[in-house]
């Protein structure tokens, strides 16, 4: 018999991993974005990235329609950023300082780094999408990442 969710989720918490927003859009121009810890790279040839969305997310449908998104590295001090991008609540980007990337994707400020993606897989991960992309933009500046451990958010050597 599988562990319980619990289990799973205590175990699974003593792995370290970066704070990623993933911001996209729909049809109709609306920007959608969400906290993303689920998140790896794939392939050197072509660059490939995956990331992990909850189906009952509000930014899923959007991600699976438009075909497109940015993953934005969270620094250190978007501490709060990250949180916001984790509710559920309206206007995500009411405030907050981004520009529009080559696809029209929210690039937010003060990012250790930002990335444009074009979907090319999407695979059944349980109450998860998977989806698998090509990395067509990147741009990098410094700072130091924002780690999850544990259930809390953590800076490099804490």
């Amino acid at each position: 018999m599988p562990i319980s969710s619990d289990e799973f989720r205590s175990t699974l918490s003593r792995f370290a991993c970066g704070v990623t927003i993933v911001t996209t859009k729909n049809g109709t121009g609306a920007l959608f974005g969400i906290t993303v810890s689920a998140f790896s790279s794939v392939s050197l040839d072509p660059p490939l990235i995956l990331i992990c969305v909850d189906r009952s997310a509000a930014s899923h449908d959007p991600l699976l329609e438009s075909g497109i998104f940015a993953v934005n590295l969270l620094n250190v001090e978007q501490v709060a950023m990250s949180q916001r991008f984790a509710s559920p609540i309206e206007g995500k980007f009411d405030g907050l300082e981004f520009t529009l990337g080559e696809f029209g994707l929210p690039l937010l400020s003060g990012c250790i780094a930002n990335l444009e993606c074009r979907v090319r897989n999407t695979a059944d991960g349980g109450d998860h999408t998977v989806f698998i992309a090509e990395v067509q933009t990147a741009s990098v500046a410094d700072g130091d990442p924002l780690l999850y451990f544990r259930g809390d958010y953590r800076a490099v050597g804490d």
